[in-house]
């Protein structure tokens, strides 16, 4: 073996090894931080603490996800109602770069795990405001779509789960522009299920589905 080749494999094993701490520790912290999330959950007493936490730290939040979780901004996410471990994996992906936005990154990354859970919990507990459909055949259309494919994942009712999101009462304008990312693969988030089911979606069907979902209570 010539000594140029052996200094590349030894610089190969050094990233192999450094990118495999690096994801051990992210994939540890994550647990780490899930498990508390659940024992914060068990516990009265802290579950008080952390929603104290969180409708401090949420003031941050209000200018784009509102002060009660529904977006004042058309192309933002609702937080209300969602699922609380769903929002803890969302916060760890913006800090590690799967999802991208330079302010939530930013913020997330300065936020302790204490002020995640309790954000977190503040808004899974705050209410959807649902706005009246204005095209109620567009809605139909979109519920009939909905009951053939989205259910799968995010449930008849569209509240979601711990893996996917509640779509319940999202906003037309997030719901359509994060569909045609997915379709046309220009999201930074990776999620295969969404990118092969989105790319069979005309622009009317994701118009459709968005004006569905977002009369769902």
């Amino acid at each position: 073996m010539s000594l140029l080749s052996g200094k590349r494999l030894r610089a190969l094993v050094v990233a192999m090894t450094t990118g495999t701490i690096w994801m051990t520790g992210a994939a540890l912290a994550q647990t780490a931080a899930l498990d508390q999330l659940k024992q914060t959950q068990a516990d009265s007493s802290l579950t008080d603490a952390a929603l104290k936490t969180g409708a401090r730290v949420t003031t941050l939040c209000a200018s784009c996800h509102g002060a009660s979780g529904n977006s004042v901004q058309p192309d933002t996410p609702n937080l209300a109602g969602q699922n609380p471990r769903y929002m803890l994996v969302q916060m760890r992906r913006f800090e590690e770069g799967q999802r991208q936005n330079e302010f939530m990154q930013r913020l997330i990354k300065a936020m302790s795990i204490d002020e995640r859970i309790g954000a977190a919990l503040h808004f899974s507990r705050q209410f959807v405001t649902t706005r009246p459909p204005a095209d109620a055949a567009l809605v139909a259309q979109g519920k009939s779509y909905y009951e053939r494919v989205c259910f799968r994942c995010h449930g008849g009712d569209g509240h979601g789960t711990e893996s996917y999101a509640r779509l319940a009462g999202q906003q037309i304008p997030y719901v359509t522009m994060v569909l045609k990312r997915y379709r046309d693969s220009t999201d930074s988030r990776i999620d295969p299920v969404m990118a092969s089911n989105a790319k069979l979606m005309s622009d009317h069907d994701i118009e459709a589905v968005a004006a569905y979902v977002a009369s769902m209570p």
